[in-house]
This record gives C-alpha cells, structure tokens and sequence, in this order.
C-alpha cells in the first residue's frame, strides 16, 4: 500500500466515491447531484471540475467528451469513469483510515 503516493484529500475521497456509486460515463452535474443528496454537502461546478481534472492528472478518472445535444445548446459533456487506479486509491485510503480508527471509542464531548 502506497499511501504517500495514493493518499486522497476528502473532497478526492467524495469524488471517487460518487463516481463508484454511479458507475461509469458520469457528468460533473450527476457527480454534484449525487454528493448534495449523500451529504447535504453542496459543491460548485467549479470544485467538481478542478477536482476531477486534478484525479485524472493521476490517473485515477479518465474522461472523454461525450456527443453534442440539443440540451446542452449543441455543446458536448464531459462524462468520467473511476479508472482501476483510481479503484485502489480509494481501496487504501479506505484501510489506512479503519486502521487509524481501529480500537478508538469517541470520547464525550465537554460541556
């Protein structure tokens, strides 16, 4: 396990996860819609883009440009897949995260 080279921030760690739910040739709005109704956390496109191009500089998303729609104003849609990379980034961080956590009860909060 490479965790230094592997290691996932948590905005790197939600990505990949939503793309792991959705499956493959996913929209930056399916990857958004889907982490708003998770986590209630809402992101702009903006930090759905940087973020995504910035795991595919690793190798772990690949993207391609999709065919252009009537919808989209004849524009075409990047759609991105969870690259096997990608798949075992999240694996180890997954574990190296339950490791940490192993044997560790929450302490009460102080009032």
């Amino acid at each position: 396990m490479k965790i230094a080279h592997r290691h996932l921030g948590e905005l790197e760690q939600v990505l990949l996860l939503a793309l792991l739910r959705l499956g493959d040739a996913v929209s930056g709005g399916a990857i958004r819609r889907i982490i708003h109704e998770r986590t209630g956390r809402v992101l702009s496109p903006g930090a759905i883009y940087t973020g995504m191009n910035r795991l595919e500089r690793r190798g772990f998303v690949s993207s391609a440009l999709g065919e252009p729609t009537p919808q989209r104003g004849g524009k075409r849609q990047r759609c991105y897949r969870l690259t096997r990379a990608g798949a075992a980034a999240l694996r180890d961080m997954h574990a190296a995260l339950a490791e940490m956590a192993r044997d560790l009860q929450p302490k009460p909060a102080d009032r």
